[in-house]
This record gives structure tokens, C-alpha cells and sequence, in this order.
């Protein structure tokens, strides 16, 4: 194969690995009760996908192909375990579904199956989400450790420990029952949350790994509901993404610039994607048991009615803060609480909001240093609001919102 047609094949393993990742650990995952060994054997796979692939052309099927060869590579390793008589169910299983070409109809159970797995009691809490983030959707641990601001050493030996407990515990791969599920559903919405965060924070215009993520957020969500379709904060969540979602195309201007959402065109946000929002919000309010996810749709329901309106009621999503904030006192409700009163009651009203912050907790906080300096500058502490836009820019990632910062400088 030339050297053209070497690098296409690379992008199809990239591509299949980026989308299928987690998938295929979920999948051999349920079967083999070990999410590290089933990461080894897919990464095994997709090492023999790039010696393989160029030499003898693509597979009709990639997915199948790394499927099939990861099994394979897990009855290897199970057979040099020297556990014979322990590994022979596990044996058995991996036998009976090697004979099956294509992936099931049933393989979105699987993943859901494994976020559910993810949150069982006897593994650390603070490990659920960041545990679903790595063996579900597939995401390293530094893009992780980014999301949870520790290090990405760090992060990676908690996610060991954790897998390790799993495997050592004999933690059973399966769905927990119909009574038991509310009691790990608020990690399972954490965790398809802070995967879209990810991937929205991602989101630099043409960045499609941050829109597939988002994307996959968004598709687990649905599936959760029609599991529980009676759960309001799971219709939360599904309206919550589905607001943001909306004003994708509005995002950016030309060239990948940064546009904050209160300079968007609102004649760019999906109809569509906002009026199921809507419905999905309606729906969760009739069970009277508001939590944090419909606290923040409703925050998103707010900004969506300038579409309509042309101005956005502040007043509205301070009161929704104001809420969220007695049961989610986290970092980003805080920010974005000092945010809404600042544009509610004044500039000075909000950098109190700001001042009351713990800044031990923010120093590397992108957004707390951003509405710190914009405030300054309204109220025309150039010194301050400078160093605090040194602080915005020096930890903003995306070099649109980088170049956005730098212009509000000045």
C-alpha cells in the first residue's frame, strides 16, 4: 500500500477506535467482569489493526474486526493466567461469542450497563465519574484529570485503583435492580454531563472529537431515559444538553472566532433542539422534584427566550441560581451566580459574589479569573481587571477564547 493510502487507513483506525473505544470495552467488558484486561485486549487490537489493515486492505466490517481480535486476545490471556478451572466460564463465554460476526442489537445496553456498573457503592464515589469518562467513552486521563483539575499522574493512579478494585472485588457486571437503580443514577448523570462539559469545552469549531462527544452524551441521555423514563432530573439533563446543543452554530463567528452567548445571533440556535428541551423540562416540572439538572435547563430556558423576546429576564436566572446554588454550591454555579448578578444588580453586586469564593479553590478555575476581569473593567480597576485577565488567558485552552480575552483586554 502507498503511502497515501497508508494514512487513510490510519485515519479509519482512529476514527473506528474514537467511536467505538467505548463500545467494545463495554461490550467485552460485561462478558469478562475486567475492564483493565478488556482495555489491554482492545488495545492489543488496534495494534494489530495498524500492522494488519494496510497490509490486507480494510475489513468490511472495523468494528467486528477489532471485536473479534480482542476476544481472542482475551482467551490468550486468560490462558495464561494458570487458572484454568477459575477461567473456564470465562473461557466458555468468550467462545460463544466469537461466533457472532456482527455487533448485537443490544450493544447500547451494554455501555448503559457498564455507567451503572461504574457507580456501584463499593467503589469511591469521587472515582464514578471519572471511572465512566475512561472505560465507557473511552477518554485518557489527562483529558480527565483536565475536567477534575488534578494531574494527569494523579488521575491516572486513582482510575488503577479503581479498576483494581473492581476486578479484585468481583464486582458483577450487571444492571442493578429496577429498585436500586435511583440509588446510582446521580452518578450516571454526573458522568454523561461532565462527557459532554468535556466535549463542548472541545468544541473549537471544527474540532470533531469535542462534537462527537457531545454527540454521544446526548445519545446516552436519551437511552438513560427511556430506562427511566419517570425520572425528572434524567429529563433535566437531556433538556440541559439539548439547550446548549442548540446554539452550536452560534458559537462561532467567521473564521473560529469566540462568540459569548450574549453576543450570539439567536436567529442561529436550532428551534427544534430548544422546543424538545422544553418539552423534556415541562414533562420533568409535573414531578414536582426539582433538582440540579432542571435547575440549570431552566437557567438555559431562560437565555432561549431572548430567541423569542430579543432581551434575557436576569432577574429569572438569578432566582434559578440562587436555588441551584443551596443544593450545587460548586465552582461553576458560583461563577456563573456572580455572573447573572452582575447583569441583575450591577458590576459591584457580582465581584461580592466573586470575593466570597474560597481562591485557594480557583486558582486554576479558567472561567472564575474570566468573569473576574470583566467585571473589574466595568467598574474601572484596569490594574485588577489586567491581572485578571492575565490569569483568564494564561489558562484558557481553546485559542479562540484565547484571542477573545486578549481583544477584551485592550
Amino acid at each position: 500500500m502507498n503511502g497515501s493510502g497508508q494514512e487513510s487507513t490510519h485515519r479509519t483506525i482512529e476514527r473506528v477506535a474514537r467511536e467505538s473505544y467505548g463500545r467494545l470495552v463495554a461490550y467485552l467488558s460485561s462478558h469478562t467482569r475486567d475492564v483493565a484486561s478488556a482495555e489491554d485486549a482492545l488495545s492489543n487490537a488496534l495494534v494489530a489493526a495498524l500492522t494488519t489493515w494496510p497490509r490486507d486492505g480494510m475489513p468490511q466490517n472495523p468494528e467486528a474486526w477489532l471485536l473479534t481480535t480482542a476476544r481472542h486476545s482475551l482467551i490468550d490471556l486468560v490462558r495464561h493466567q494458570r487458572v484454568a478451572v477459575a477461567s473456564e466460564p470465562t473461557l466458555l463465554l468468550l467462545r460463544e461469542e466469537s461466533q457472532v460476526a456482527t455487533l448485537s442489537a443490544e450493544f447500547p445496553d451494554e455501555r448503559l450497563k457498564l455507567l451503572f456498573v461504574c457507580a456501584h457503592p463499593a467503589i469511591d464515589p469521587a472515582m464514578h465519574t471519572p471511572l465512566m469518562l475512561q472505560t465507557v467513552l473511552g477518554l485518557d486521563a489527562a483529558r480527565i484529570a483536565h475536567a477534575f483539575l488534578v494531574s494527569p499522574t494523579t488521575m491516572g493512579q486513582r482510575l488503577v485503583r479503581a479498576k483494581t478494585k473492581i476486578h479484585d472485588g468481583g464486582i458483577q457486571f450487571e444492571v442493578p435492580q429496577e429498585r436500586e437503580l435511583p440509588q446510582r443514577l446521580d452518578a450516571v448523570l454526573e458522568a454523561i454531563y461532565a462527557a459532554f462539559g468535556i466535549g463542548w469545552d472541545d468544541m473549537a469549531g471544527v474540532d470533531q472529537r469535542g462534537r462527537d462527544l457531545a454527540e454521544e452524551a446526548i445519545w446516552l441521555a436519551r437511552v438513560l431515559l427511556q430506562l427511566m423514563p419517570r425520572e425528572p432530573e434524567a429529563r433535566g439533563l437531556l433538556a440541559l444538553m439539548l439547550h446548549c446543543e442548540a446554539r452550536r452554530p452560534a458559537r462561532r463567528g467567521p473564521e473560529g472566532r469566540y462568540v459569548p452567548l450574549s453576543e450570539q445571533d439567536s436567529r442561529q440556535w436550532s428551534l427544534p433542539l430548544i422546543e424538545e428541551a422544553e418539552g423534556h423540562l415541562a414533562e420533568a416540572s409535573t414531578r414536582a422534584r426539582a433538582g440540579r439538572f432542571q435547575l440549570e435547563a431552566a437557567i438555559q430556558s431562560v437565555h432561549a427566550e431572548r430567541a423569542r423576546s430579543g432581551r434575557t429576564q436576569w432577574d429569572a436566572i438569578t432566582l434559578f441560581y440562587r436555588q441551584l446554588m443551596r443544593i450545587s454550591p460548586t465552582l461553576g454555579t458560583q461563577t456563573g451566580y456572580a455572573a447573572a448578578v452582575a447583569e441583575a444588580e450591577g458590576p459591584e453586586a457580582g465581584l461580592a459574589v466573586l470575593d466570597a469564593i474560597d481562591l485557594g479553590s480557583v486558582s486554576g478555575y479558567q472561567p472564575y479569573w474570566a468573569v473576574r476581569a470583566h467585571l473589574l473593567q466595568r467598574l474601572g480597576k484596569a490594574s485588577e481587571a489586567a491581572d485578571a485577565f492575565e490569569r483568564a488567558i494564561g489558562l484558557a485552552e481553546d485559542p479562540a477564547v484565547r484571542r477573545f480575552l486578549l481583544q477584551m483586554r485592550g
